[in-house]
């Protein structure tokens, strides 16, 4: 080997492969940093959708006794749809106000449920402040639901953030577990549209690892197959 051979060799193509090398090992490692970094980053928001899409369903079953079957059906609820809740006046631990409730109630044994409630809060308003009941009030959705979240949008949760637009995949259903009919929903982002734009290649081995251990290629909350206390199947 000639000299200006050995020298291009020593000063320009091996620390050429050199650098390389080095630039392929980095990248090696960096890329499954970076995919779990924005994997982590979107589940994130993922997640906090699908929770929301989890208390909006069960506002919907108290109300109407199922889940809805579709997202619009969800979105109206939230816009136009109205639910009870209840206030509770007075303190159960107070016995003087217990004592005195009990009282008044014998005298208007005639009535029961909400109209003996009614009652009570009629002679509330009334002045009789010792007293110790709820009252049930019908509100819209939208003023209790998210209420405290002003940038709270309900459209978006039809779709699968970063997928451009693929909507949620849900279901719902009612099945009879040990004789009684139950209610079920389950709402579910795959991967393949959460991820979308990122490493394809490490997003199929993220899937052919959730598959190899029997778990769902995503994420999803509840179930139409078996009830799981509507459970995410990130907690």
């Amino acid at each position: 080997m000639s000299s200006i051979v050995r020298k291009v060799f020593t000063y320009l193509i091996l620390p050429a492969c050199i650098v390389g090398l080095t630039y392929s090992l980095v990248k090696s490692i960096m890329e499954p940093v970076e995919f779990n970094k924005h994997k982590d980053y979107r589940s994130e928001i993922a997640v906090q959708r699908l929770k929301d899409i989890r208390d909006l369903q069960v506002a919907y079953k108290n109300v109407n006794a199922r889940y809805a079957s579709t997202m619009d059906s969800l979105v109206l609820f939230f816009n136009e749809g109205k639910m009870k809740i209840a206030l509770q006046v007075g303190s159960k631990d107070d016995s003087l106000a217990m004592a005195n409730t009990e009282k008044i109630k014998k005298q208007f044994r005639n009535l029961k449920g909400d109209k003996l409630n009614e009652k009570l809060h009629e002679l509330y308003l009334a002045g009789e402040q010792n007293l110790v009941f709820q009252v049930t009030s019908e509100v819209a959705v939208k003023d209790t639901l998210f209420s405290h979240r002003p940038g709270f949008v309900v459209d978006s949760l039809k779709y699968i953030p970063f997928s451009g637009g693929e909507p949620v995949i849900m279901e719902s259903t009612i099945k009879k577990v040990s004789g009684v009919n139950v209610p079920l929903f389950e709402a579910k982002m795959p991967y393949k549209s959460l991820l979308k734009g990122l490493d394809n290649q490490l997003r199929v081995n993220l899937d052919a690892e959730r598959e190899d251990k029997g778990q769902y290629k995503g994420l999803m909350v509840g179930s139409i197959d078996a009830p799981n206390n509507n459970a995410g199947n990130w907690e």
